[in-house]
């Protein structure tokens, strides 16, 4: 479906492949034209459902599945379940209308690489896409606050100001959870559970990227993680 002209077969080998599953018609066909306008992307097939999206992904093989939450007969959670089981090649990448933290623990918990919600731009999801499919885990600013306010029991920051106390009382409340980090430590997993890259993570606590590097090698030996994605999903996890 990309428009650059014909593709050969060894040109396709390259192209990342994407299943689109939403029950509202102009919204799937919507995402599959601006998906296919990337030059490392092709949409493999569609789906107006959960269970047609599993189907359809076992039969072409996706590398992402952009998967909606609230569909008919099986929504996307048990089918991002299904897929996370049977083909757990395909990274689950939701994009939907809902940002209630049921609706976002749920499709982590179930095995989604990747959270966004519908008012995403266009460079929002090219990138989520090419993350994920590349092992990633992306979630939206907004979704990758709330993960770690509900495995924290915290509130959003209120504005900037707040923000260093509230890093503080994140890390303090995971530490609770994972004694054998440093309060330090804490702190760094709480901004990795936000979607902070290493840098964006010095930037906020004011050290350097290769310290923040140190901590995070330090979280993955003592939690025994082998990803973010694994951070991740720790923390979404049952408290």
């Amino acid at each position: 479906m990309n428009d650059d002209g014909p593709m050969t077969d060894e040109g396709r080998k390259g192209l990342i492949r994407v299943l689109v599953a939403d029950d509202q018609a102009i919204v799937r066909d919507g995402l599959a034209t601006l998906l296919s306008l990337l030059p490392d992307v092709e949409v493999v097939a569609m789906a107006a459902d959960g269970a047609e999206a599993v189907d359809e992904a076992v039969r072409t093989r996706p590398d992402v599945v952009l998967m909606d939450l609230r569909m008919p007969r099986t929504d996307g959670v048990e089918a991002t379940t299904r897929l996370h089981a049977d083909l757990p090649a395909a990274a689950v990448l939701v994009l939907t209308t809902y940002a209630d933290d049921e609706s976002i623990l749920a499709a982590l918990r179930a095995g989604a690489r990747g959270y966004l919600t519908k008012d995403a731009g266009r460079a929002e999801l090219a990138a989520a896409v090419r993350a994920a499919a590349a092992g990633q885990t992306i979630l939206a600013a907004e979704i990758g606050a709330r993960v770690v306010d509900v495995a924290t029991g915290a509130s959003s920051p209120r504005d900037e100001q707040e923000a260093q106390t509230r890093i503080a009382e994140k890390g303090a409340a995971l530490r609770g959870r994972f004694p054998v980090l440093t309060a330090r430590e804490a702190e760094v997993l709480a901004l990795i559970g936000a979607g902070r890259t290493n840098p964006a993570i010095a930037d906020e606590l004011f050290v350097s990227v290769a310290t923040v590097k140190s901590h995070v090698n330090a979280i993955f030996a003592k939690l025994h993680l082998t990803s973010r994605a694994e951070a991740i999903a720790l923390l979404a996890g049952p408290r």
